[in-house]
């Protein structure tokens, strides 16, 4: 009886020892200063919510519960609550609508909190986009405009010569960038474009088509192709979330014409579709270390790589993703490294 015991003794204190240490990992996730319950307010995003519970943002979906009393539960809005509790011992955050349980929407106009700051992105989703080289070469290009004009703006009529790659009325004008190939492998992974106009189609011929340029960025040059353009919606239900197991790549660019970028600087990176990469997977950014000279025996040393940031993806191609740098401890450059973090 008293082995009985002693064993009994033993287990329930591994177990208690087992159920700290598993309610200690939890509550690490946790910031030591976050608030039991926070009011999201217009111009929130959820990389801005989590980052004031979480001391990882991109753990959220490890804590977000969904209540199923609310109508699309993973939407939140400005007046809506977060709030922390407790559930079998790990945190959890929950959402109230706007304090109370279920609510309609006021307002239709009513916008969620989108994942990341919108004003950093907007033109990279709309005005951004990367295509293979079969795809390039087949779409149409231009020839010229109205009576022999080899640029044209808003408001004038085009030509080009081809067949769309989509039958729509709308269409962009686009310009070849860059061209990406991956720093590793040499393999090409597409031309990134940058739209021109946008155009629709008046009329087509077995081999020309007519288009009216409704609005420009810049003036339309002969060569210039017509793709069709993206229907961007701007999607607030991606969530921060670790990157794929595994995964590691390099940055291909950062955009805007620069080559070194920081805090909400857009990058392009050499993984995507392919690779398992969605909206909303989160990447750590390693700094190549620097190359120095041994001061004993004279031979050239690299240092380690050092953490410099973190960045999230919010649009993927099939070989190459863009995404937006949200902290950094150092200037982001073109070939550092990313990985999960």
């Amino acid at each position: 009886m008293k082995k009985l015991l002693s064993g009994l003794f033993i287990l329930m204190a591994v177990l208690a020892t087992s159920v700290s240490a598993e309610t200690r990992k939890d509550t690490l996730l946790l910031r030591d200063d976050h608030p039991q319950e926070y009011v999201v307010v217009k111009g929130d995003t959820l990389w801005h919510i989590s980052g004031r519970f979480l001391k990882s943002p991109w753990k959220w979906p490890e804590v977000w519960g969904v209540n199923p009393q609310v109508d699309n539960p993973h939407l939140i809005y400005p007046g809506d609550v977060i709030y922390l509790t407790w559930v079998n011992g790990k945190p959890r955050l929950g959402l109230k609508k706007d304090g109370i349980y279920p609510r309609a929407r006021t307002s239709p106009l009513e916008q969620p909190i989108p994942a990341i700051p919108l004003r950093d992105i907007i033109s990279f989703l709309n005005d951004n986009r990367v295509l293979s080289e079969d795809l390039l070469k087949e779409a149409p290009y231009v020839l010229g405009g109205e009576r022999e004009r080899i640029i044209a703006g808003a408001g004038d009529r085009i030509y080009a010569r081809g067949t769309l790659l989509e039958e729509q009325r709308r269409q962009g004008i686009y310009r070849a960038a860059n061209e990406y190939v991956d720093p590793d492998t040499e393999e090409f992974l597409g031309y990134e474009l940058l739209k021109i106009a946008d155009a629709d189609v008046s009329a087509q011929g077995a081999d020309v088509i007519t288009l009216d340029i409704r609005k420009s960025n810049k003036e339309t040059r002969v060569l210039d192709r017509v793709v069709p353009t993206e229907e961007i919606r701007i999607q607030s239900i991606f969530y921060p979330k670790p990157s794929p197991e595994g995964v590691e790549g390099k940055i291909l660019s950062v955009l805007g014409g620069v080559r070194d970028g920081g805090q909400f600087n857009v990058v392009a990176l050499n993984r995507g579709a392919r690779e398992g990469i969605e909206s909303g997977h989160v990447f750590s950014i390693y700094r190549r270390g620097e190359l120095i000279k041994d001061p004993v025996t004279k031979e050239m040393l690299r240092l380690p790589q050092e953490r410099s940031g973190e960045l999230m993806v919010f649009k993927v191609f099939e070989k190459v993703s863009y995404g937006l740098i949200m902290q950094s401890s150092d200037v982001v450059s073109i070939g550092d490294e990313i990985r999960e973090p």
